[in-house]
């Protein structure tokens, strides 16, 4: 039986209960890899990689999920600051795991403008694409919003998330 592998790539701009409400339903693969985005495809603006590489990694350990792995691959495969098309890491993924069926993983509001992505047609015929949309309503914008107005957000996150965003100077999201 072939090595099952799903990449769900985001901003994780931070990581959210909602993003963990995903995750918990892809035990059934051997390895999932978080891919926090390099540079957003359409201009969004996040915290510094590294932070969210930061953050991702303790919310990794809050959740305990044993197939959970972060992938600094969009760093790695980046031509200086542009954005990394997910063709282009299913691509080099494929060529690290070449064992493995790859499936990336997507919430339902980027399904819907699947068509957008780069090579979609290409993806859809090489790899699985699996929409997976959060149980848990907390989006990251939401978190964003309340660390700016100050209030309480650990029903929002994990507790190490929670306590770096509300702590650590580097992790501070400017209105």
């Amino acid at each position: 039986m072939k090595h099952t592998l799903a990449v769900f790539g985001s901003a994780f701009n931070p990581p959210s209960l909602g993003h963990r409400s995903v995750l918990e339903r892809l035990g059934q693969f051997d390895k999932v890899l978080l891919l926090p985005s390099y540079q957003h495809a359409w201009g969004k603006v996040m915290l510094d990689y590294n932070a969210r590489c930061d953050l991702v990694r303790a919310f990794i350990c809050d959740i305990g999920q044993s197939n959970l792995e972060l992938s600094t691959l969009e760093q790695e495969i980046a031509i200086g600051d542009n954005a990394v098309t997910t063709f282009a890491v299913l691509e080099a993924l494929q060529l690290d795991y070449p064992d493995s069926d790859i499936t990336f993983v997507i919430g339902p509001d980027n399904f819907l403008s699947f068509q957008r992505f780069y090579k979609a047609e290409d993806i859809l015929k090489r790899w699985q694409v699996m929409a997976c949309p959060e149980t848990v309503p907390v989006r990251s914008t939401l978190i964003r919003e309340a660390l700016l107005n100050k209030t309480d957000i650990s029903d929002y996150t994990t507790p190490t998330v929670n306590k770096m965003l509300v702590n650590d100077h580097r992790y501070q999201f400017n209105s």
